[in-house]
């Protein structure tokens, strides 16, 4: 069997696993998984820019993820009446201050020698702006926090519609990458990562606790769609769509929820394929042939001239470009912005997960990789119930059938860690390998 009969067969076998789902759970179910397997696939290719092009680990892409759902409410929240007047502009003042002191210190240190009274100068001026920032920041929050708590308590956005905010959440992945980088693309692999996690912790941390910003862990909902998905209940009121459902003998009800989600489809669609037109584009370039020698070695890459500190911050920045892109995008499916959902399981492990199986180095691989663990991971929900009421279906009541009934719960990881396992052993570089 050729590499190109395998791959087709491999997708081909995903593709049935939706279908699958469909014909005997609901096709609703089936789209919404595949939607946001779409969306688990675009930040698989974000995560294998970074490490299958560039060999750099990253733990910290939960906090990418996080900065793009922000990007959509920033951009295409509804605004909040009295916000304004309230203190944002102090706040931007206060934050753009803090940007400021930060690049003059970092002038300063490069002007003054090297010793203590660069290290004493630097910390004292920090100090003193850190004493300044607050002082402007402080009561404008307050501010902004106590105008209408019960239902806003925040800045609101622009209500524009929610495609602007695609890029824009991966220009904000990218500045957030740009200052990670800058602070811990020195370090080796092992430090990296933890650097990138607890980076990418703090990130999340803000927009917990920071409620002037998106309403922190009182999450903030009803957030528009992007252009043109319709809302179920628009097409519901439209005789044009009930009478052409209706001659069709469908629900109108669930016809309207599986055209919403094919919509959705549609445009992930598209953003996956000329994501993955530019990927292969780039990697079979010159650009992309030398970011793999960086990879495969620094040394003789550095050798030769190329300047590698520079390359390895350009990829940094571009995967989580990518990987921020397809957090504003899962905000704007699930309409609302919810800090506490974002943990390190779901949005950096579950990726790696996905680069791993897939196969790192290889964009189609990344793509096979987050739809196949994407289906995984969403369709145990519900199977696990479903396959442990079978195994124990023979059992008597007792505190046996009890304790393997409730364990159910826990299969997800369970059949993730297996599945991992088997592809480390039958196909340790992944499901579609590096060329």
């Amino acid at each position: 069997m050729s590499a190109t009969t395998r791959n087709l067969s491999l997708f081909a076998g995903v593709g049935l696993l939706f279908i699958l789902t469909g014909m005997f759970q609901s096709w609703n179910l089936s789209l919404n998984i595949l939607n946001l397997a779409l969306l688990s696939a675009i930040m698989a290719i974000g995560v294998n820019i970074q490490w299958g092009w560039a060999g750099l680990f990253s733990a910290g892409i939960v906090g990418s993820v996080a900065l793009g759902g922000l990007a959509v409410v920033l951009v295409s929240g509804k605004p909040v009446p009295g916000a304004w007047e309230a203190g944002t502009p102090a706040i931007w003042s206060a934050l753009a201050f803090g940007i400021l002191a930060i690049a003059l210190t970092i002038r300063m240190s490069r002007k003054l020698p090297q010793g203590a009274p660069r290290s004493l100068g630097s910390i004292l001026f920090l100090l003193i702006c850190f004493f300044i920032y607050r002082a402007l920041l402080d009561p404008a929050v307050a501010a902004v926090e106590a105008n209408n708590s019960a239902q806003a308590g925040h800045i609101g956005g622009l209500g524009l519609n929610s495609l602007w905010a695609w890029p824009v959440g991966a220009l904000f992945a990218a500045a957030g990458a740009w200052v990670i980088g800058k602070v811990a693309l020195g370090l080796r692999e092992d430090y990296l990562a933890i650097a990138t996690l607890g980076i990418g912790e703090i990130i999340i941390a803000v927009l917990r606790n920071e409620d002037w910003l998106a309403r922190g862990v009182k999450n903030l909902i009803d957030l528009p769609r992007p252009w043109p998905v319709p809302y179920e209940v628009a097409l519901q009121a439209d005789p044009g769509f009930i009478a052409r459902v209706s001659a069709a003998g469908l629900d109108p009800v669930s016809t309207s929820a599986i055209m919403v989600k094919l919509i959705y489809a549609a445009l992930f669609c598209a953003v996956l394929l000329v994501l993955i037109w530019f990927c292969e584009r780039a990697l079979n370039s010159p650009w992309g042939r030398m970011t793999r020698a960086i990879r495969d070695n620094e040394i003789a890459a550095a050798a030769m001239g190329k300047n590698v500190k520079f390359r390895h911050l350009q990829i940094f920045i571009i995967g989580s470009a990518v990987v921020g892109l397809a957090g504003a995008m899962m905000t704007s499916l699930e309409g609302q912005l919810t800090p506490p959902s974002y943990t390190p399981l779901r949005f950096t492990f579950l990726i790696w997960v996905m680069v791993i199986v897939g196969g790192s180095g290889n964009n189609w691989g990344a793509i096979l990789g987050g739809v196949l663990i994407g289906w995984l991971y969403l369709a145990v929900e519900f199977l696990g119930p479903q396959l442990m009421g079978w195994i124990t279906a023979g059992l008597p009541n007792g505190a046996l059938k009890t304790q393997l009934a409730e364990s159910a719960a826990h299969m997800r990881l369970l059949s993730l860690g297996v599945i991992l396992l088997l592809v480390l052993r039958f196909a340790p570089r992944g499901l579609i390998p590096e060329k």
